[in-house]
C-alpha cells in the first residue's frame, strides 16, 4: 500500500481537493464513514485514514454499515479491514430489506431501500455522537444523478458535496465527489483493499444502471460527454439533495 504512484496520488489528491474546495472537514470533527463494503466506500475509508495522517485539521473516523435483513452478507472481512487501519466499526441490523422486499413488495424499492438505509445511518451517526456522516458518493454517481432527474423528474439536479440536515442537526460530506468510478476500481485493486459484492436483489436492474449503460453507449462517439455533463454541473451551480 505505497502512495508513491499516479493512481495513489490522484485519488489521495482529488479526496483532499474536494474537502477543501467545500470546506467538509474542520478541527474536532467526528465523522461517520458510511460502509457498503463495496469499492466506493471501502476506498474512501482507507483514502480518509492517510488524509487523517497529514490534513492540517484534526478528525476522527468511525465506520457504520446498515444491514438490511435481507441476503446480508459477513462483515468479517470489513471487520478485519477497519482493524487495520485502527477505525472503529459498527454494524447496524435493521429490518429494511424486508419491510422494503417482503412486506411491501415495492416493484421500485430502490428509492424507499435508499431513504430508509440513509435515516437508520443517520441515526446511529448520531447516536455514536459523530457530527458528520461521508458518503462515498463518486463523480460518475454525480453525472448519472444529474441525468436521473432531468429524464425523469424533469429537472436539472444532483445532489450537493456538502448537506446539512436540519431535522438532524448533522452533515452529510461526499469526498469522493471529484474521482471518477474507473480510477476507485484501480485504486481498489492497486492497494488490495477487499470488497463485498453487493447482496442487492434489484443490484443491476435499477433506473441507475439504464443510466450507465446509456452512457457508456454515448461515450462511444463522444469520449468527453461526462466531463462536459461534469463541468456544466460546476458551472451552473446545480447541486442539492
Amino acid at each position: 500500500m505505497q502512495l508513491d504512484n499516479i493512481l495513489n496520488k490522484r485519488i489521495l489528491g482529488q479526496t483532499r481537493k474536494a474537502v477543501q474546495d467545500f470546506n467538509m472537514i474542520n478541527k474536532g470533527d467526528r465523522i461517520a464513514v458510511g460502509i457498503s463494503g463495496g469499492k466506493d466506500s471501502m476506498s474512501m475509508v482507507y483514502a480518509l485514514s492517510l488524509l487523517k495522517k497529514f490534513y492540517p485539521e484534526s478528525f476522527s473516523l468511525h465506520g457504520i454499515t446498515i444491514m438490511s435483513g435481507v441476503n446480508d452478507f459477513d462483515p468479517d472481512m470489513i471487520v478485519n479491514f477497519m482493524d487495520m487501519l485502527d477505525i472503529p466499526y459498527t454494524v447496524e441490523e435493521t429490518y429494511i430489506g424486508q419491510l422494503v422486499f417482503n412486506i411491501r413488495k415495492e416493484k421500485n424499492p430502490c428509492s424507499l431501500c435508499a431513504n430508509m438505509r440513509r435515516g437508520a445511518l443517520n441515526n446511529k451517526a448520531i447516536e455514536l455522537g459523530c457530527n458528520k456522516i461521508a458518503l462515498a458518493h463518486n463523480r460518475d454517481d454525480v453525472i448519472e444523478t444529474y441525468m436521473l432527474s432531468m429524464m425523469y423528474e424533469g429537472r436539472f439536479h444532483t445532489f450537493s458535496p456538502v448537506t446539512y440536515l436540519d431535522r438532524k442537526e448533522i452533515t452529510v460530506i461526499r469526498p469522493f465527489i471529484y474521482c471518477k468510478e474507473h480510477d476507485i476500481l484501480g485504486y481498489t485493486r492497486q492497494n488490495n483493499i477487499p470488497v463485498v459484492k453487493s447482496p442487492c436483489p434489484y443490484n443491476g436492474m435499477s433506473k441507475r444502471q439504464e443510466v450507465k449503460d446509456m452512457l457508456k453507449e454515448m461515450i462511444k462517439s463522444n469520449p468527453d460527454i461526462k466531463s462536459n455533463i461534469f463541468g456544466s454541473i460546476q458551472r451552473s451551480g446545480n447541486w442539492g439533495w
